[in-house]
């Protein structure tokens, strides 16, 4: 399915979704997007957005719909409540969940969907905002064959879309990517805060680490928040103990006990209850520094 005369629904136009349909529009697809909060998608319009009152009028003639929403409650809550949209979509038309949801949620909603002559895809993504924007996503996708080869050009307007397995499979590689992600940026705060601590200017330290084993992504733009203090939300920790206390749940449920995960998980989970679960992820340095009695700016 390809640009002109194919119909994208989108649910979803918060920080992540709201570039995400742009990008879809401006590849030549018809967008009707949706949000719970209408103000949040008026900004839409002006890339050719049609941007409807009601989440049902935005899938009623998709050929495509795209979920983006915060949460699995909030997914399911839209997609199969008593007034879902699921009831309103065409028969062979395709439903894409691009939220960070359970395994076994993704699987319910494939049933559900398949109940309906409905194909389905669990597609999560990792990128943050910027990627988003630059349409760079890590697209982890889960479901029948298939639907991934119809949908693939979909995909591919928002980033780089790799199909895992059957339904479930790609949200549990987006699992493994939070647990990565998490982990590392514990790892980078700890070590910014070792080096500032240490007598060291942390910013010379990062820029003497880029290009060595202890390069990454998170090194690059993480620790250079962390150091600028910059905490405006690309990623906010909220979501990342949502995703954290995912695996976790996971993990038990296949007989692994996962160590490092469960601390990291305490860290978010703390900085989330002392009050900075709006901020970017990478203020996680801010907990750090509580557990150590230093000043939080």
């Amino acid at each position: 399915m390809t640009g002109a005369g194919v119909t994208v629904g989108f649910l979803g136009t918060g920080i992540m979704g709201l570039p995400m349909a742009r990008r879809i529009a401006g590849a030549g697809y018809r967008v009707v997007a949706w949000n719970r909060t209408h103000d949040k998608a008026t900004p839409l319009a002006a890339a050719g957005v049609e941007v409807a009152g009601r989440a049902h009028d935005a899938v009623r003639d998709a050929d495509v719909v795209i979920c983006m929403l915060s949460s699995a409650p909030a997914c399911d809550d839209i997609l199969l409540g008593d007034e879902g949209v699921l009831a309103e979509m065409r028969a062979s038309s395709v439903l894409i969940v691009m939220s960070s949801i359970p395994v076994d949620t993704a699987q319910r909603q494939a049933t559900a969907a398949a109940a309906r002559a409905v194909g389905y895809l669990d597609a999560p993504v990792s990128g943050g905002q910027k990627g988003a924007q630059d349409g760079t996503l890590a697209i982890m996708v889960g479901g029948d064959e298939s639907m991934f080869e119809r949908s693939r050009a979909v995909l591919q307007t928002m980033g780089r879309p790799t199909r895992i397995g059957p339904a479930g499979t790609g949200q549990l590689a987006k699992l493994v990517n939070q647990m990565m992600v998490a982990s590392t940026l514990t790892a980078v705060a700890e070590a910014m805060l070792l080096a500032e601590r240490g007598g060291a200017d942390p910013a010379q330290v990062r820029a003497a680490l880029l290009g060595g084993f202890a390069d990454s992504t998170i090194l690059r733009q993480h620790a250079a928040r962390m150091i600028a203090q910059d905490f405006q939300p690309g990623g906010p920790a909220k979501y990342q103990v949502k995703d954290t206390r995912t695996a976790i749940g996971f993990a038990q449920s296949v007989g692994l006990e996962l160590p490092v995960l469960g601390l990291v998980d305490d860290l978010f989970s703390d900085m989330v209850e002392n009050g900075d679960g709006e901020l970017d992820h990478s203020a996680v340095i801010r907990e750090l520094r509580r557990r150590n009695g230093l000043p939080v700016s």
